[in-house]
């Protein structure tokens, strides 16, 4: 069977012109092995979109706003689609670029690709930390015991590694089966809601399951307009990893094919995982009962009385928490990868195993990962996690406005390109601008509540270190060596 593997070969060395008909080839001869196939992205899309976030963080999000969060859930969803669709158009606009940290680079200058690629990498590690809160989390639902939790949780980490360092074709695996089982469970959650609807359940605590939960505590917006905005952090950080798929095209076969279906699919993934889900639950469980320090989704099958489903459901929130770690491990890495091989990270970075996969940065990433084991014993779960989403969100909130910009200027200076794309982003000369303006209100939001706005705070201080780091390395910076290619 045919290696994708292609090395650089010392003494030929054969550079292509970019051009359409090479783009495909070039974008082939990389390091990086392209390993995931169509089923893959499609699931890795899916598992970007279904996180942490939902599984933990809706009980949150419910508490603050009420049934109302579904709007907040949709209106987000929304805005990030035209996000989705401005990196789809420029990745497959040039094949070479292999993740929205090349493009910006290209497009905005070197600086651009230092602060983007620097801060993405710190996006994951963050979310990392919240999952790794979470995870102790679900273990201590089995064993109740905290010292417990911390080792097992320190096991799935150090498990996550191992399998990461084998194979990038095992990375899509792994996401294809976790993403599976995000899938079926919350399937399963809907299906049982609206059985339990239809029979009109009373539940051991005496309320019935019935749409009618939706409105009568409170009205559908009890908190009012304040609770209703109050529930956008934790909703915002839902989201984060919807974009994963844009750091997958240096390993994806036939990435014009397979990109273009794994972002159309975006709008049905968020009206099915995040609406239709959430309001089942709510209609058989009255909002004002669901605690914001666990999962809703566990807390349903447990208000019921049907405590096996429960933890079955706890097992499915696990797996949910090790999938978004997981992404987080892989997307990392690839981006310290590109960083080392533009002269702004340690070139230690940018070596590969003899798997195919950057296997010191795998390793960093997993132990700074693992250092919110001590954020998690030092806090209760849901002030880490607050913490450090918020976080999380925020650094997400510049990503995806650098993606933005990068598209508005790639529209202006190439308005030929645009024209002529096979993946054009709809209302591409308004629409980025529409989305931007909404971020702004986003963070707005998060400096009007208490318990976001120290973490807000505390993140102009990551831009300031990353400011006097690219004075110190932007006359080493250099393009991209792997734009070299075998013959």
């Amino acid at each position: 069977m045919r290696d994708d593997t292609l090395y650089l070969a010392p003494s030929r060395v054969t550079i292509l012109p970019m051009n359409r008909e090479n783009n495909d080839v070039a974008g082939d001869m990389q390091h990086l092995r392209r390993s995931l196939s169509n089923r893959h992205i499609q699931l890795i899309a899916i598992g970007g979109a279904i996180g942490t976030g939902l599984f933990m963080g809706s009980g949150k999000s419910i508490n603050t706003s009420g049934p109302s969060i579904v709007v907040a859930y949709l209106v987000i969803g929304t805005m990030l689609f035209f996000v989705m669709r401005a990196m789809g158009e420029l990745l497959l606009h040039n094949l070479q670029w292999k993740s929205f940290q090349d493009f910006a680079a290209d497009l905005l200058g070197p600086w651009a690709g230092f602060f983007l690629g620097w801060s993405y990498w710190l996006c994951w590690v963050v979310t990392g930390m919240a999952d790794v809160i979470a995870i102790t989390s679900y273990w201590g639902y089995w064993t109740h015991d905290r010292m417990w939790a911390f080792i097992l949780t320190a096991a799935t980490l150090l498990l996550l590694l191992v399998l990461n360092l084998l194979t990038v074709k095992l990375f899509g695996e792994l996401e294809f089966w976790f993403a599976l089982i995000k899938i079926v469970a919350i399937g399963i959650l809907i299906v049982v809601a609206v059985v339990l609807i239809i029979m009109g359940f009373t539940s051991p605590g005496g309320y019935k399951a019935s749409v009618s939960n939706l409105w009568t505590h409170g009205g559908f917006a009890p908190k009012g307009w304040s609770g209703f905005f109050g529930g956008f952090q934790i909703a915002v950080f839902a989201y984060v990893g919807i974009e994963l798929v844009g750091t997958t095209s240096a390993e994806t076969r036939d990435p014009r094919k397979t990109m273009p279906k794994a972002i159309n699919a975006v709008p049905v993934r968020v009206l099915v995982f995040y609406v239709v889900a959430l309001l089942a639950m709510m209609c058989v469980i009255p909002w004002n009962l669901i605690e914001k320090d666990s999962s809703p989704f566990v807390q349903m099958f447990g208000l019921v009385g049907f405590t096996a489903a429960a933890g079955i459901m706890n097992f499915v929130v696990l797996t949910s928490a090790a999938s978004s770690a997981n992404s987080g491990v892989y997307s990392t890495s690839r981006m310290l990868y590109g960083l080392a091989h533009k002269g702004m990270a340690t070139r230690a970075f940018g070596k590969l195993t003899r798997n195919g996969v950057p296997g010191w940065g795998l390793v960093c990433t997993v132990i700074l990962i693992g250092s919110a084991l001590i954020l998690a014993a030092k806090d209760t779960v849901m002030g880490a996690f607050t913490l450090v989403t918020t976080v999380s969100a925020v650094l997400f909130i510049f990503v995806w406005s650098m993606i933005l910009v990068s598209y508005i200027v790639h529209v202006r200076r190439n308005p030929q390109a645009h024209a002529e794309s096979i993946y054009p982003m709809p209302g591409a000369h308004f629409m980025p601008w529409v989305v931007l303006a909404f971020f702004v209100f986003v963070v707005v939001l998060l400096a009007g509540a208490d318990d976001t706005r120290q973490a807000l705070l505390a993140t102009p201080v990551w831009f300031i270190v990353l400011g006097i780091a690219w004075v110190i390395v932007r006359r080493r910076s250099h393009s991209d060596d792997l734009e070299d290619v075998t013959d």
